[in-house]
């Protein structure tokens, strides 16, 4: 309590007033003491009783910080009282008055019978006299003998606690370990309670109608604050099991009004939102559940923990992270003898919950509603001020729609405001931009027309000029045409990664038709699935391949190195196809290339992707990422992949070489490595794998790729790792892209790092649409979603694939309506989650699929990927989900080394612990000497190997003495047989009450003083042994119980 005082104080009557409390209260003399390990309460009498009073001199300026900072004052109740009173003095007539009181004695409705003592007490003091009231009908210690014999023992079934403990295990049984909320930042492995609040009201319209609600329903305000918050919480992505925790006054009997004392209870209200009801019907349910566990509000919120027993985390509140709070107590006037009296908000900067919601109502004269304030308290740890607040302006949204209407779904209580809605619809996605009105052959020959005798493509001892390319491009182009080759037609290039193959898909562009790249090196039966679906008109390819590939039935074959075909293509004309040669005109719209991706049946499916497209990314690629003549573009994709295209025409429709490594050398990432700096390359277009590989490669061999300018990358989620951290410090010029796109849309977002790798982000975004693109968050039913909440990346606008070839019941259910664009108009559903952020740039969470559930937690393995790979000795990391048995889901870690050494697990281990939740370190670690790598560059997890979990299962013996102890504490705290050493405290059933008896155990057993935290921190014998040994803090002497008389 922080009182401010104003006028002339008489400090000697207020230092009797305080003693007065204390003598008035027996939980205001009470310290704890121990006796064999179990707790009693001593009440003392006697000078022994008064409260220190601490009487400071400051300044105005500095008050706020004096009080925080008092506030923080750790009790200790052994042997002081658990009232401490300081007095800041900030002028001769101006005081603030800080009454600190633990709460293990007092609660936040003890407010009021304290400050009226204390009224009373200073009046009396100041004329002279002691206080006289009227005695207090019991003290706190008849409560807790009362409410013993009320609630009778646990272990007698018919009993009142008996009763209430099974109700609760029945209505906590399942319970969400913890909520998703939408945070600004990932949860720190350890919360660190900081916090700050923000104001909200509520006018007195929505305060009448919430009341309103409440009548018709027979419900409480309280509960139809309850029903927003939990509907906001699943809109916010939740989910539909929203547990909320509330305090309840626990003064069930008009004796205890006047008591000072910890009376308060924390009731966890889980509230079921599922299956989209109506607000009203949510309502009517909360009121059933809420008034249920009123009836069972007697067992201590330390025992709901105990009876659910959650994985325990240092990273979060148990049971609940949320908190709700109505203050519906008159508040009285306070008034002290000759004084001016105000109550003085202080910001106490701590938060206990991620989230605590304090609304108190007010009223007019006659009992009708006046408004609602508020404050939200929240983890600074986890969310900005700015997110906070709109949180508080959601809630005011919903509740308004809900109050206005409670026969709408919860799906159709809009939590978007206006300004939001356009922001996240409109001006995040405000891409409009020209591009040039001309197709992809047209971009190609103005180049070469522009710089002909400048080097086009490079293939080891092979160059040619644009000149030369664009002339053999037109030959072969005029070759296919005569073979009825044109647009709306479909050509396979079997080629390997050559001149010739950048010659055969120019040529194919300038008949109009689609190309289809078939990698050589793909296995047979997937080519002829891709053959026989696409049911090419054409095939290009060479000798050695044709022999190789399946029969295609009406499809001509052109073998470009035979010299037959060489014959063939000098008697064509060099000049540039035109539509009269094509026979129709070519359009933005006719396809470019059909590329094949995994279908989730098995079956590839054919992706056609139409001119227009390509010049809408390329024209916004050539500012986004400059280059031009004189540049020098690695070809390192494989072909069956989009970004072979973007590097391909990216270099080549503006002027740069395109530089073609020779597949051994693109395999070896050392050798790969020596490449890229002795052709001086400028421009690498990798997947994140790869670019790791490189940077290590660098370091090892002492280049700094002076030449490499930029790097893009796509296809995989952008780690940033030490090396790669390392390839960029001190070259600001050198930039890292960050692209991202599905084969159905090509690249539609990126996000180009700050040059200085200080200002790097931990986890980098997405970033914003390119040109004429535009992004979407949705929920299940197509909703944008807010700022910050998870939900499915759906893309629209120019850079959308037509579909998939001949597939058009698939086509349907990925490409669908978009309500957001004109009539017509369509998006793609992706499957990645993702989220906005505050600034408008996109956070990738994932594929919905690959969220894991791993002891009751949603995990995202990149979170953990991303940890790792930011350990100096870890290269390359990926992290898979084992289930060697149903419900046996475990996290597996696989890395690669960043050099020479092998990694050491335990490190890593004690690296991750540092950094994440106890449930987000993997069981596992296996090294690797190399990620299994796909084709094209991207991470083979099914090439992962299995983890004989069985045989690393723990059975270890203890090995040293202090093993030994601890293995037979840790067993006789646990009542099990034995203990393994690696065997987790938790897993065996411990929880934070046990946890206590085990460190009360290790203190007379074995000497040593450890905390709580230890255990949290190191659960496995193994662990805490080594904090018992690293330990310099003896135990103290043991306590005994004192005589005493009385009470």
């Amino acid at each position: 309590m922080v009182l401010r005082l104003t006028g002339e104080l008489n400090v000697d009557a207020l230092r009797e007033a305080i003693h007065d409390l204390a003598r008035r209260h027996e939980t205001l003399r009470t310290v704890f003491r121990e006796a064999d390990g179990t707790p009693y309460q001593h009440i003392l009498e006697g000078d022994a009783a008064r409260p220190t009073i601490e009487v400071v001199t400051t300044d105005r300026e500095q008050v706020r910080q004096r009080v925080a900072e008092a506030g923080r004052h750790a009790f200790d109740l052994v042997n002081e009282l658990p009232l401490r009173v300081w007095l800041f003095r900030t002028a001769p007539d101006e005081h603030v008055l800080l009454l600190l009181a633990h709460h293990i004695v007092s609660d936040g409705w003890s407010t009021d019978p304290l400050s009226l003592d204390l009224s009373v007490a200073y009046a009396a003091r100041c004329a002279g006299a002691a206080p006289q009231w009227e005695p207090l009908p019991v003290q706190y210690a008849d409560y807790t003998l009362w409410q013993r014999e009320i609630l009778g023992d646990e272990s007698d079934p018919e009993s009142l606690i008996s009763t209430q403990v099974g109700y609760w295990q029945e209505q906590l049984a399942g319970i969400p370990d913890r909520l998703e909320l939408p945070t600004d930042r990932p949860r720190p492995a350890v919360a660190g309670y900081r916090g700050e609040d923000v104001d909200f009201a509520f006018d007195a319209e929505l305060h009448e109608g919430i009341m309103r609600l409440a009548r018709e329903h027979r419900a409480s305000v309280f509960m139809i604050l309850q029903a927003g918050l939990a509907a906001l919480l699943t809109q916010l992505g939740a989910g539909s099991d929203i547990p909320i925790g509330s305090p309840i006054a626990g003064r069930t009997d008009d004796a205890l009004e006047d008591l000072v004392g910890f009376f308060v209870n924390t009731l966890v209200l889980r509230t079921d939102t599922s299956g989209d009801p109506t607000f009203a019907e949510l309502v009517d349910r909360v009121r059933e559940t809420d008034l249920a566990a009123y009836a069972h509000q007697d067992v201590p919120f330390e025992r709901l923990v105990e009876i659910v027993n959650p994985t325990r985390s240092l990273a979060h509140h148990p049971l609940f992270q949320v908190m709700l709070v109505l203050a519906n107590k008159a508040e009285g006037d306070f008034a002290m003898q000759g004084l001016e009296v105000s109550d003085d908000e202080f910001t106490s900067f701590a938060a206990k919950f991620d989230l605590t919601f304090h609304i108190a109502e007010q009223h007019t004269p006659d009992g009708a509603a006046a408004g609602m304030t508020g404050a939200l308290e929240f983890a600074t740890d986890l969310f900005d001020r700015s997110t906070a607040r709109e949180l508080t302006a959601r809630l005011e949204r919903l509740l308004r729609a809900a109050v206005a209407d409670a026969t709408r779904p919860l799906t159709e209580l809009d939590v978007l405001g206006a300004a939001e809605r356009h922001r996240i619809l409109v001006e995040w996605n405000d891409t409009a931009h020209p591009v040039p009105a001309a197709t992809l052959p047209e971009l190609f020959q103005a180049q070469a027309a522009r710089t002909p005798q400048a080097a086009a493509v490079e293939d080891g001892a092979t160059v040619w000029t644009y000149a030369e390319l664009n002339a053999r491009a037109n030959r072969l182009a005029h070759h296919l045409l005569a073979q009825g080759v044109g647009p709306e037609r479909v050509v396979a290039l079997a080629l390997p990664r050559s001149a010739d193959l950048v010659t055969a898909i120019l040529a194919v562009l300038k008949t109009g038709a689609a190309y289809l790249p078939v990698d050589p090196d793909l296995p047979a039966d997937r080519v002829t699935r891709m053959l026989a679906s696409a049911s090419p008109v054409g095939v290009v390819t060479h000798r050695k391949i044709v022999g190789e590939l399946p029969s295609t039935p009406g499809a001509v074959r052109v073998l470009v190195d035979d010299p037959a075909t060489a014959g063939a293509l000098e008697a064509r004309p060099a000049t540039d196809p035109t539509d009269a040669d094509r026979g129709t005109p070519l359009l933005a719209a006719h396809p470019a290339y059909v590329i094949y991706t995994s279908g989730s049946t098995g079956v590839p499916k054919g992706v056609v992707m139409p001119g227009g497209a390509m010049v809408n990314l390329l024209a916004w690629h050539a500012q986004a990422v400059p280059g031009g003549p004189g540049r020098r573009v690695a070809q390192f994709t494989a072909i069956g992949f989009d970004v072979a295209v973007q590097e391909t025409l990216s270099a080549l429709l503006h002027g740069a070489t395109l530089v073609i490594p020779p597949d051994d050398i693109r395999r070896d990432a050392a050798a790969f490595t020596r490449w890229l700096e002795a052709q001086g390359i400028n421009e690498l277009y990798a997947p994140n794998l790869v670019i790791d590989a490189v940077a290590e490669a660098a370091a090892e061999q002492g280049s700094g790729l002076p030449a490499l300018s930029g790097i893009a990358q796509a296809g995989e989620a952008l780690v940033l790792s030490g090396q790669l951290r390392d390839l960029y410090a001190g070259e600001p010029r050198r930039r890292l892209h960050n692209h991202y796109g599905p084969t159905e849309t090509h690249v539609v977002t990126s996000y180009a790092l700050p040059a200085q790798v200080a200002d790097w982000p931990a986890v980098p975004p997405l970033g914003g649409p390119i040109w004429n693109t535009q992004v979407y968050v949705l929920d299940a039913a197509l909703r944008p979603v807010a700022a910050g909440v998870p939900g499915e990346l759906y893309l629209a606008g120019s850079q959308l694939a037509r579909g998939y070839l001949d597939q058009p019941r698939l086509t349907a259910e990925r490409f669908v309506a978009n309500p957001f664009g004109e009539p017509g108009r369509r998006m793609y559903r992706t499957g990645d989650l993702a989220r906005w952020r505050a600034d408008g740039r996109l956070e990738y969470l994932g594929r919905a699929d690959d969220q894991v559930k791993v002891r009751g937690f949603r995990i995202e393995p990149g979170e953990i990927e991303t940890v790792l790979a930011a350990h100096p000795s870890v290269g390359q990391a990926a992290v898979v989900v084992r289930e060697e048995a149903p419900g046996g889901k475990r996290l597996v870690a696989y890395l690669a080394p960043a050099g020479a050494a092998v990694p050491d697990t335990a490190e890593l281990k004690a690296h991750l612990a540092g950094r994440l939740p106890e449930y987000m370190v993997p069981s596992a670690l296996v090294v690797l000497e190399a990620l299994p790598l796909t084709p094209n560059g991207k991470l083979d997890r099914r090439a992962l190997p299995a983890v004989d979990f069985a045989a690393a299962a723990s059975s270890r013996a203890p090995r040293t003495a202090h093993e030994e102890s601890l293995a037979a504490i840790f067993a006789a705290v646990l009542d099990l047989p034995r203990v393994g050493i690696d065997d987790s405290f938790f897993d065996l059933g411990g929880h934070s009450l046990l946890a206590t008896k085990l460190i009360n155990r290790v203190r007379t057993e074995m000497g040593v003083e450890l905390s709580i935290r230890a255990v949290f921190e190191a659960p496995t014998v193994a662990a805490l042994a080594e904090r018992v040994v690293g330990s310099k803090k003896r135990a103290r002497p043991a306590l005994r119980p004192m005589p005493r008389s009385g009470k």
